[in-house]
């Protein structure tokens, strides 16, 4: 039988290692019980300072820089396989108001208590991102425009539910408002262009009362004229250039 390789190790004196070690000890991560200086350690100390930069600290979802990420590799996705990709965003309604009214402390439990819940409403595949103070982002791939408005209210409906405990015998509720809208297929987009169109719906829903959510019709779902020009300029580069 052979023995099991010794693990490596790494003079770990020529590494300014001392901060890391501290923002994870700041950010309540924990490494796992191997010997430090080792392979297994420094790679440990690598994944949680990754998860630390990717995730929103209170929420444990991922942080507006990497949802912008995300939804750019969707975006292109969609561009190119031609499945349907929508985005929704998510404002809380009157959040100021129950900070005014509980206390910052409520407030941080109310935008926990709808991260819990706007995670339980989707698809493990969907990602969930906290994009603002209380703001929230959702990317769904492979979902059709006939479902767009069944995901989002209920979305919706699962935040309205909520009974968030802020003190003893005291509970707060929330509601919010949702705008949807779907990526074009076949068509080159940008994440920006998909933002705004969703949007424009979110600030609808707010505009018609909140607490609802309101999708981009389809017929405005067409190629706006900056994709058309995206989509125009990929077309001349695929020409054939003429030799001089």
């Amino acid at each position: 039988m052979n023995p099991l390789p010794s693990p490596t190790f790494v003079d770990t004196r020529r590494l300014r290692l001392d901060l890391a070690l501290h923002l994870l000890e700041q950010a309540g991560a924990t490494l796992p019980a191997v010997e430090p200086g080792s392979e297994a350690w420094l790679q440990a100390i690598v994944d949680a300072l990754c998860d630390l930069s990717s995730k929103d600290g209170m929420t444990g979802l991922l942080n507006r820089r990497s949802f912008e990420m995300a939804l750019a590799r969707e975006a292109d996705r969609a561009a190119r396989s031609g499945e349907s990709a929508l985005l929704l965003l998510l404002d809380v309604d009157h959040f100021k108001m129950v900070n005014d009214t509980h206390g910052h402390a409520a407030g941080d439990e109310v935008i926990k208590a709808v991260a819990i819940a706007i995670a339980h409403a989707v698809r493990p595949m969907d990602t969930v991102a906290r994009v603002g103070g209380e703001e929230f982002a959702v990317i769904l791939p492979n979902c059709g425009s006939s479902f767009g408005t069944t995901v989002a209210e209920r979305i919706r409906t699962s935040v309205s539910a909520m009974r968030v405990t802020v003190a003893p015998g005291k509970y707060v509720s929330a509601t919010a408002s949702v705008g949807g809208a779907f990526a074009p297929e076949w068509v080159r987009s940008s994440p920006l262009l998909w933002m705004e169109r969703a949007d424009r719906q979110l600030y609808r829903a707010k505009a018609e009362g909140r607490n609802r959510a309101c999708m981009e019709p389809q017929f405005e779902a067409l190629v706006s004229a900056e994709e058309k020009g995206m989509l125009f300029a990929m077309s001349q580069q695929d020409l054939p250039q003429e030799s001089e």
